[in-house]
This record gives structure tokens, sequence and C-alpha cells, in this order.
């Protein structure tokens, strides 16, 4: 079912080749849609590669080989798959994603670790290995394509294509940042985000790639929700051809490396925020900043038990100002909190301080800003030093809508 372009949607942006990366796109047919629905990335040889996974138990065969093959740090393609989630399948799904990794293999004369399966949609149908088979084949002689088209491609309930850039200069060379990614539901990932990749020219060590994608996804794609569930599938990967000329990036003493580790990160969080975005129904994005905690770990889980919580999210839905679910979801996170010292905010306006309603508050502003789509909700536990800012989306009835006929 086709739904309307999301109200926060944002233009796809102009994204620029990456030396070393071609994409293309092809038709395997996994849901009866009339549209290309398979992505393969040919990535030059001595491409590094870093990732990082879903912490769901009953993950896919994709994210176990994956999570696997990411350790030896190099990767010639990328395959994406979306219709069909392949997840919850046994043998018969890992056999299909190992099917897929040894044509790929075969064709680009490289080890089969180094090719990279992703897949995303309905859970529970093993990966038909002939429809992939097809699809692999019409992909591995299709045209180099854009990334728009890439990233309409790797969609399922999506309503917007996601892209994202970033450059840096490093040892006086400019490196080029460009990725794409998809999401909509099934968001809450303690790691990542549903399907995410970043392709750059830098040449960087994959170790250090590695470390530095772990450090960039735990303050965006950790930081984000639409509605609590974690994806069977969720994988966010970094690509890094090293075709930049840069003296390669080893560690963070090296020229450049500080600017690369902030230009990954702009790339991630811009990512995360337009999965937020596009969140199933979403009519309002939500800023949720925790500052006074015991620790950032602490305002992190407060932030996102108040972005997790129904009863705030209709209330921002309904344009609410109603606090009291904020102290609630405060009080419920399980980390130290103490009520006399908590004050909340929207927009800028405090509407209660230290455990108790301001006497001259004014709700006209706050009301005011909730009709707005971009909303912050501040927190201040008055308790240390520790601050992190979560986003998440209202809860609309569109969500009930689009997820009760997901599989229709």
């Amino acid at each position: 079912m086709a739904h309307d372009v999301s109200p926060l949607a944002r233009p796809f942006p102009a994204l620029p080749a990456i030396a070393g990366v071609t994409p293309r796109v092809a038709r395997a047919g996994y849901k009866d849609w009339g549209r290309c629905d398979l992505t393969y990335v040919e990535l030059a040889e001595g491409t590094a590669v870093a990732g990082v996974f879903t912490r769901n138990v009953c993950c896919s065969s994709e994210v176990e080989l994956g999570r696997a093959n990411v350790k030896q740090g190099r990767a010639r393609a990328l395959v994406v798959n979306a219709g069909n989630s392949n997840a919850f399948t046994g043998y018969r799904g890992r056999e299909a994603v190992e099917a897929i990794m040894t044509q790929v293999a075969g064709q680009l004369g490289c080890p089969q670790e180094q090719v990279f399966v992703s897949s995303t949609g309905v859970i529970g149908l093993p990966l038909p290995k002939d429809k992939a088979k097809a699809g692999i084949e019409a992909a591995l002689t299709a045209e180099p394509c854009s990334w728009e088209e890439a990233a309409n491609t790797i969609g399922t309930t999506d309503t917007f294509a996601k892209g994202a850039m970033a450059t840096a200069v490093v040892g006086g060379k400019t490196v080029t940042l460009a990725a794409i990614i998809k999401g909509s539901g099934m968001i809450a990932p303690d790691m990542a985000t549903m399907l995410g990749y970043i392709f750059t020219d830098c040449a960087i060590a994959p170790g250090y790639l590695q470390e530095l994608l772990s450090a960039a996804n735990q303050r965006t794609f950790s930081c984000i929700t639409v509605d609590s569930d974690t994806s069977t599938s969720d994988t966010v990967l970094a690509f890094a051809t090293g075709q930049a000329g840069n003296q390669q990036i080893n560690c963070g003493g090296c020229p450049g490396a500080d600017a690369f580790a902030a230009a990954l990160e702009d790339v991630c969080r811009q990512l995360a925020h337009l999965v937020v975005r596009d969140g199933e129904g979403a009519q309002k994005f939500i800023a949720v900043t925790v500052s006074g905690a015991v620790s950032d770990d602490s305002a992190r889980r407060v932030g996102l038990s108040i972005a997790n919580s129904p009863l705030v999210k209709t209330a921002i839905a309904g344009e609410d100002a109603n606090w009291g679910r904020v102290v609630m979801a405060v009080g419920k996170a399980g980390e130290p909190a103490d009520r006399d010292r908590l004050s909340i905010g929207f927009g800028g306006t405090w509407a209660a301080k230290e455990g108790q309603p301001l006497p001259d508050y004014d709700e006209a502003p706050v009301a005011a800003h909730l009709k707005g789509q971009d909303i912050s909700i501040e927190v201040d536990l008055g308790m240390g030093d520790g601050r992190a800012t979560v986003w998440t989306c209202d809860l609309t009835h569109g969500y009930i809508s689009i997820n009760a006929d997901y599989r229709s």
C-alpha cells in the first residue's frame, strides 16, 4: 500500500559520486510491486569496511554473517534486498544469503566474506533463491544509477528517499562522504538503525573506521526511536575506498582524524534525523534534551524513556503540553532522579522547576510551540553534569493504519 509523503520529509540532496563506488539497481520481484527492489554496490579492491548491527537476538542470517565478516575489514560489494527481511527463516534463509555471496564473489573474483548482504521487509519468509539469483544477474549488467535511485530501491514503508553528505580536509586532501538509509518503523535500535550505508573515498584503517563508526552510532543512531521496536535486520555499514589520495588515517593522532570523525558523525546524525522524520504516521519531529543527569548514558536512557512513551507521544500529537506525562516517563526510566529537583520545559519555556509547577507559568507560548512541526522537550534532573539528546516523532493513527495492513 502506498502512503503519502511524510509532512516532515526533506528533499534528497545532490550526493556526489565516490571514487571506487558504483551503485546499480535491479528488480528481483521479492514483492508484487512495480519497482526495483535490489541495490548492488560494487567497491574497489582494498575498500575498508566497518559496521554496527542490531542487538535483537532473533536477527537475520544477513546480520549474523555481516557481524562475523566485518571483522576481516575489507569489502568488495554490497547487496540490499527490499520486501523480504529473510529473518526467522532458519537454514533456508542462510543458504539464500550464502548463495548471493557466492554468486557475487565469483563475478568479482574476491573472497565470499567480502560480499555484504542486507535484507528488509516481511519477517518469516525465506528469500527466494531463484529471484535472488536472477536479480543479481540483472544488477551485475545494469547501468550505474544515481544515489537517489539506490535509496528508493532499499525502501519499504519509507515515504521519501533519504541521503546525506559531508566533506573533510585530511592531510591537505578533501575527502567526501555520501550515504543513504532506509527506515520508517520498527525503529528503536540500541545499536544502529534500519539499513544505512556510508561511502567515502578517505584512506582509513578498518580498525579505526570501526572505532569512529561505533562512537558516532552511540550519539546518533542509538539516540532515535519511532516505536520502541528494535528490528531483526538493523545494519549500518561504512565503506572507505581510500581513493582520495590522503595519507591513511590509522589513529586519532593522524592529520585530519578529528575532521573526518566530525564529518562521519555529522552524516550519521543527518541520516538518523531523516529516519525519525519518516516515522510511520509522523506529523511532528521531537527532540528530547536531558541535562543534569549523573552521566551521559543515564541522560540518554531517561531521554529514551520519554521518547518511547506512548502517552508523551500522543500528547504531542494532540498538541497538549501535558508535562505530567514527562514526569511519569522520567520516573519509570530506572535512572537516578529526584522528584524535588526535576525541571521540565517545552520549546525553551519552563513549565515546572525543582519539583513543582511555576506559579507564573504561561502556557500560551508552549501551546504555540506545540502547533509547529519541530518540537523540543527539555528536562533538567538537577543531579549532575550528564547530558544527552534523543529524537523521536509523535504517535498518530497513521502509525496504526500503516502497520495494520503491512502485509497486505
